[in-house]
């Protein structure tokens, strides 16, 4: 072991309390210090954590390190993206929980991963490409795609027809984040749906801004309507 490097379980420790640590971003600048390969399978096992801020947290930590990544050795993003993909992938054996909210933060972060593996995130809703019918994991499609489409939304201008279907969804998530996501893609097509969900009161949990925060699905609809660049509560 390095000098002064701690092992696998003193690092996982140390992640565990600076993910929920109130002052979270002085918790991202000590994150961004450490070896970006040694943060990636901690950061991933978090993914899983049954503590829902520290679950959420870890996808953001993952894109700033992986983002890093992308900056200082390209190859190194993308074997961590070509993870997410294979864990998404009905041949591993898995779920991939936390993997499309983690692609779609990589991507908010990182110009040259979103150019790469945008369409590859978008295709997960496409109904004759790599399609995914858990409801669970749709959500964490949608949540990937909207955090996308707030910081790049040239990267997510081709979704409206992906992102329409679920604003009639019987899941209240799902309308939610739907229109959310919809609102930076500035299509006629949506905005006419979103415009129907106004007056939605059905809530759920959105993470947003490194924070937890209970929406209801007209609230976002509206912020959708009057989304721009600058009014983002995600930049």
């Amino acid at each position: 072991m390095e000098p002064n490097r701690p092992s696998g379980r003193e690092l996982k420790r140390m992640l565990a309390a600076l993910l929920v640590a109130d002052a979270f971003p002085s918790s991202l600048d000590a994150i961004d210090d450490l070896p970006g390969r040694q943060v990636v399978n901690p950061l991933f096992a978090f993914f899983c954590d049954t503590d829902a801020l520290r679950r959420w947290r870890a996808v953001t930590a993952m894109g700033l390190v992986v983002a890093r990544l992308a900056h200082e050795n390209l190859e190194s993003a993308r074997v961590v993206m070509r993870r997410f993909m294979w864990n998404l992938n009905e041949e591993s054996g898995g779920i991939g929980w936390g993997c499309p909210e983690a692609m779609g933060e990589c991507m908010a972060r990182s110009g040259r991963l979103a150019d790469e593996y945008g369409c590859i995130l978008s295709s997960y809703l496409h109904p004759e490409r790599n399609f995914i019918e858990h409801p669970a994991l749709q959500e964490g499609v949608l949540w990937g795609i909207g955090r996308l489409a707030q910081s790049r939304p040239a990267s997510m201008a081709g979704c409206a027809e992906l992102i329409a279907p679920f604003l009639g969804s019987p899941e209240a998530a799902l309308r939610g984040l739907a229109a959310w996501a919809g609102g930076p893609v500035a299509d006629d097509r949506l905005t006419a749906l979103i415009e129907k969900l106004v007056d939605d009161r059905a809530s759920f949990q959105l993470y947003r801004g490194e924070r937890l925060e209970l929406c209801s699905v007209g609230e976002l609809a509206l912020q959708a309507l009057r989304w721009t660049p600058m009014n983002s509560a995600d930049k």
